[in-house]
């Protein structure tokens, strides 16, 4: 470990003098992949930097026990405790700083809701979630871009899009793709009994078209009225786009903006993301069982949380985890599952990584 650390922090000093000569900074674009090399670099070197620091303050600490003076001598005891306490917690952090780094997390998400089993109670279930994760994102200071909406007359919602834009919303976001399951009386229960019903959460990185590449021809569009609420008409003009990707057989559809091109806009961007997903999905897969870490494999049909009203409980199976704070939680106060879900996926990357 310690012998790819000085070879970072050698890399590191050698591109920040790089970067000031005046031959690279006439270069713009080899400027930029220096300025780009370091940044990712800079957090490790720190915290490295911090370690290492330490390690020769506890040194001199030692140094100084050999010295006749008392008090320096306790001064120096009391440090070197210091030092063994805080050492430990800095090699872990190093470690995990060390970890491969997903190429996605920096990206913005592409976030949809699906209502799963449960009629009209799913639908509602859906609803709540999409609110959860706007407030979250809210919370967090990233910007919301609705993509599409298919609401039920009473507040529920079929399928919805939203685009979420903010440093890091897919390194944080990514763990919420899967089935979550609402236990809880729907309103219109006159009999008091609990109904389960489930709702899906896809959570797809946003990339350009030169990452993915669509062949015009592929994809077969269509336009038609939008319509709201119960299927009442909303618009009178064509402006709802539906793409179908002939190869795969996806379909996305796209009705919130008046304007047609705007929704083809945001439909294609949609597609794309798709499309990644599954190419992301077909990588995963050639990755043997043994060595995937299921917490961040964001399989849809892997049932990942447990929303239990009458309890005011959440619980997340892929970690064992058990919270009873629903109302907070579904207001986007979300962190604490989240950086659990994240410690857990370094744990299991970092026993990949030591085999």
């Amino acid at each position: 470990m310690f012998d790819k650390l000085d070879f970072i922090l050698e890399k590191y000093e050698e591109l920040s003098l790089k970067v000031s000569d005046p031959d690279v900074i006439n270069n713009q674009k080899e400027w930029q992949r220096y300025i780009k090399e370091i940044s990712e670099m800079e957090p490790v070197v720190k915290k490295y930097k911090e370690y290492k620091k330490l390690k020769e303050s506890m040194e001199e600490a030692k140094e100084m026990l050999s010295m006749g003076d008392e008090e320096l001598k306790e001064l120096a005891k009391m440090e070197i405790a210091d030092a063994e306490d805080r050492l430990p917690g800095l090699e872990e952090e190093l470690k995990i700083a060390l970890l491969p780094k997903d190429p996605n997390d920096d990206r913005n998400v592409i976030l949809e809701v699906r209502a799963g089993t449960g009629g009209e109670e799913a639908a509602l279930f859906g609803a709540d979630l999409l609110r959860m994760y706007m407030r979250y994102a809210e919370k967090r200071g990233w910007k919301i871009e609705i993509m599409d909406t298919n609401e039920t007359g009473i507040g529920g919602i079929k399928e919805a899009s939203i685009l979420i834009k903010g440093k890091g919303a897919y390194s944080r976001l990514k763990y919420e793709s899967g089935a979550h399951r609402v236990q809880r009386v729907p309103e219109t229960e006159s009999a008091g009994r609990i109904h389960t019903s489930a709702a899906t959460i896809a959570v797809l990185p946003e990339v350009d078209d030169v990452e993915v590449e669509i062949n015009p021809n592929d994809v077969r569009v269509d336009v038609y009225r939008a319509s709201g609420n119960g299927g009442q008409c909303v618009n009178t003009t064509d402006s709802a786009v539906r793409l179908t990707h002939i190869p795969t057989g996806l379909v996305v559809t796209c009705q919130d903006e008046k304007d047609q091109h705007k929704n083809k806009d945001k439909a294609f961007k949609v597609l794309r993301a798709r499309l990644y997903d599954m190419k992301l999905k077909e990588q995963n897969d050639a990755i043997s069982a043994d060595r995937k870490s299921q917490v961040g494999s964001g399989d849809r049909s892997e049932r990942i949380r447990t929303y239990n009203f009458p309890q005011g409980r959440i619980s997340d199976h892929r970690i064992g985890l058990t919270l009873y704070k629903l109302d907070s939680f579904l207001e986007g106060d979300i962190d604490e599952v989240i950086d659990a879900l994240i410690t857990a996926d370094q744990a299991e990357k970092m026993k990949e990584y030591g085999n």
